[in-house]
């Protein structure tokens, strides 16, 4: 049996910097918003499920797609999947879902999107990941959940 890739020899980018913390970010009595570094900082090493390379490398989450809002309680993460009718988009979105709820506080609205544009069914997924009915049904499923781990193992 072969195993076969849909996007066997992806492009890889270079991963950002670690980030620098000031001392009052490092001080846990000063009051700290949420920023779009810290949530990309959680999503960044979740790894891809066709390679051994993070979504950072595959440049499929960029530090410019996250948006915070912490007055509506709202984040947004734009990915990018590396192909068009990439069949992982939906597990790839489901993913950053999980490892953001795990991860952040609950007052917090997940909002995870395909980059407009950028895969042939965009719409659907994007509806499928923002349906909170749709995601708990697909983490009570222990396949599905296994491979969810098996991403987020190591991202932090």
């Amino acid at each position: 049996m072969s195993l076969f890739l849909e996007n066997a020899n992806p492009l890889i980018f270079e991963k950002a910097n670690k980030r620098e913390f000031s001392a009052d970010e490092m001080n846990d009595a000063i009051y700290d918003e949420v920023d779009a570094r810290e949530v990309y900082d959680l999503i960044r090493g979740i790894k891809d499920p066709e390679h051994p390379l993070t979504l950072e490398e595959l440049n499929v989450v960029e530090e410019d797609k996250v948006v915070v809002d912490n007055k509506r309680n709202l984040i947004t993460i734009h990915f990018t999947p590396t192909i068009d009718h990439c069949s992982m988009a939906t597990l790839i979105g489901l993913t950053i879902v999980v490892k953001l709820l795990r991860c952040l506080p609950s007052r917090f609205k997940i909002d995870v999107r395909i980059t407009e544009g950028r895969h042939a069914t965009e719409e659907a997924i994007n509806k499928q990941l923002n349906d909170k009915e749709r995601v708990s049904a697909a983490l009570e499923n222990p396949n599905l959940l296994q491979v969810i781990n098996q991403c987020l193992i190591g991202s932090l």
